[in-house]
């Protein structure tokens, strides 16, 4: 093994470590989960912490499904964050590859639901989406740029080779596809097409544009991370779910108790 080799090889070690260390210093220093913690961001709290628009605005969730090179989803998440999406929807499983996100995955909201059914129904009935749209070149689908929109909106894409499968597009209300004008390839990489949608669907519904500071956009503190690095952590309405339930068993065994003590054994 060459010299070059080994360094490569110490230099994917030392990222590890330091991704591993960042972790565990994230972890030790999260405030514990309060359904009464005050608003400590010093931001307006009309103002959307992950999407940075003012609440009212159409809303965009981006559905990862399928996708065949993981570091793919890194990427889609940095464009996500660019463009005010709500949440990015993984399917199946909670884990997700931060490679290619350059840390912006700190900033996105990720949800999950166990398959592309639970997926339709959770994001129509629960988070009001009114449409869910294919991206995909396919009979039937209109140019993106006629922003086929009505209110809150979800997209969902298919794998880079062999596109939308029946059961993608069976959860669909319709789809779109990017217009191409020259000769050299058959379709766009995901995460390119994905920044295309999400860029679209942040024009129609009026988002406004993130504050500049010399040739950058600003970045907003740092969250603190409650989880590991590329793992979904609990949904807080189910961790407040779960708490009150807690607390509610917890007041009535009190009262029953305080009401006559624990019925005795009969024997």
């Amino acid at each position: 093994m060459d010299a070059s080799a080994r360094n490569g090889r110490h230099g994917d070690g030392d990222a590890r470590e330091k991704a591993k260390a960042e972790d565990e210093a994230d972890l030790a220093a999260a405030p514990p989960t309060s359904d009464d913690a005050p608003n400590t961001s010093g931001l307006d709290e009309s103002v959307s912490e992950w999407t940075g628009q003012t609440a009212g605005k159409p809303q965009c969730y981006f559905i990862v499904h399928n996708i065949a090179k993981k570091h793919n989803v890194g990427t889609i998440a940095r464009c996500a964050t660019a463009f005010g999406v709500r949440s990015v929807v993984l399917i199946g499983s909670k884990s997700y590859n931060t490679f290619g996100c350059k840390g912006s995955s700190n900033h996105v909201d990720f949800a999950y639901y166990p398959t592309l059914k639970d997926a339709r129904a959770g994001l129509t009935a629960e988070k009001k989406v009114t449409k869910i749209l294919g991206v995909e070149i396919c009979e039937g689908a209109v140019p993106i740029e006629s922003h086929p929109f009505d209110g809150d909106t979800a997209f969902i894409m298919g794998n880079e080779g062999d596109g939308m499968t029946d059961n993608q597009k069976a959860i669909c209300d319709g789809f779109v596809y990017i217009r191409q004008h020259g000769p050299g390839t058959a379709s766009l990489n995901v995460s390119v097409a994905a920044s295309i949608v999400m860029h679209h669907f942040s024009l129609w519904a009026g988002y406004d544009e993130r504050q500049r500071e010399g040739e950058k956009y600003v970045v907003q503190e740092r969250r603190v991370r409650t989880h590991k690095r590329g793992i979904i952590g609990e949904d807080p309405e189910e961790v407040r779910a779960r708490r009150a339930a807690a607390r509610e068993a917890r007041e009535q065994a009190e009262a029953e108790a305080e009401a006559g003590g624990t019925p005795g054994i009969e024997f």
